[in-house]
């Protein structure tokens, strides 16, 4: 039983080094590869960005709107 646990990781490890080995080799699918992180990355930064400015603005809202009942007229 230890010989099958002990194969089966040792047949695992090879089918992935073969995986990144062709992957590193054929250039189409280290494209592929590359495009797929690079929207990955920009999908992240938008995110991020998005709920830093979300985030923002919604206080920058909040003093605007709470800040219109302490405004007075101005007697000429």
């Amino acid at each position: 039983m230890l010989q099958r646990l002990v194969d089966f990781q040792f047949k695992t490890y090879l089918a992935i080094t073969e995986l990144f080995k062709s992957l590193k080799n054929d250039e189409r699918g280290l494209e592929v590869v590359q495009v797929v992180l690079i929207i990955l990355v920009g999908v992240l930064l938008v995110v991020a960005l998005w709920g830093a400015l979300s985030g923002w603005l919604g206080d920058l809202w909040a003093r605007i709107t709470g800040s219109g009942d302490s405004i007075q007229g101005v007697n000429f």
